[in-house]
């Protein structure tokens, strides 16, 4: 048996984030085992907790979704950072955690006002960046329900998920947006400005192959790469989750050339895991 947390992400309100499952003291399990458990909860992700082999990290993170494994993804490591830390989890440097994960090392620190549970993870290196080709942004626009004019602007935002970033004029196009039936292997952001006096700079969804994913950190993560200090302040809050009913909020800072993405974490499940004879 095995502990086990579900932590939502993203909000300050119950039920309103994007859940993620959490396994701890994985060691042990093999690649199908963690597999088959993270089709069983049927998340956008579910993670599991090692002992770190890379010098300078507090632990270790594999994430998996429901087909396949991540290097990378943001609501999973600050789910994922906020269990460890609950369960007891002690990190080397008082200010900040380190996660290895296939992405590499990611630093997460805690907000210093600690509100709702706050804590935030430095953006890791883009691993495709730059203009989108075009006929990926068609197949997009096609796959979301829009006009090509309806694009503002379109970019690589990819930090391990696939992102292809879409610029569009405002938040009211952004939630009229479909979910992607179509897109093949195409993993897309969209993101518009929300009315001035707002209290969310934007408004942002996640859409891949008709599935919506509620609030995604690691798109925030992209986004901001690419258009804080340009299109965006280098800080500003995004509404994500609106489609969906739920209320996630994501808060980017650039801070010295890094983008922070945090926002608030809360358990909502604690018990265990019994994954013995999963094949």
């Amino acid at each position: 048996m095995r502990s086990f947390r579900q932590v939502d992400v993203f909000s300050t309100e119950p039920l309103l984030g994007n859940p993620v499952a959490v396994v701890h003291d994985a060691d042990g399990l093999d690649d199908d085992q963690m597999a088959a458990f993270a089709r069983w909860t049927n998340l956008s992700e579910t993670t599991f907790l090692l002992r770190p082999t890379q010098p300078g990290a507090d632990y270790r993170l594999r994430i998996f979704t429901t087909g396949g494994e991540l290097p990378f993804a943001g609501h999973p490591t600050l789910g994922s950072a906020h269990a460890w830390l609950e369960a007891g989890g002690e990190p080397a440097a008082a200010d900040a955690i380190v996660q290895e994960c296939g992405a590499g090392l990611v630093t997460v620190r805690r907000d210093t006002d600690g509100a709702g549970g706050r804590l935030a993870f430095a953006a890791p290196p883009l691993r495709r960046s730059g203009p989108a080709d075009e006929a990926d942004v068609a197949a997009a626009v096609r796959g979301l329900g829009l006009r090509r004019d309806d694009v503002v602007d379109a970019a690589w935002v990819d930090n391990g998920p696939g992102w292809l970033g879409l610029l569009l004029p405002d938040a009211e196009t952004v939630l009229r947006c479909g979910r992607g039936e179509g897109f093949a292997d195409l993993k897309v952001g969209v993101v518009g400005p929300r009315p001035a006096g707002d209290e969310c700079a934007v408004e942002v969804r996640a859409v891949y192959d008709g599935f919506e994913d509620p609030v995604t950190g690691s798109l925030n993560a992209g986004l901001a790469q690419w258009l804080a200090g340009r299109v965006l302040p280098p800080s500003y809050v995004a509404a994500q989750g609106t489609a969906l009913q739920r209320r996630g909020r994501v808060h980017v800072d650039v801070v010295d050339g890094t983008v922070w993405v945090g926002g608030a974490t809360r358990t909502t499940i604690t018990g265990s895991v019994d994954l013995a004879g999963v094949p």
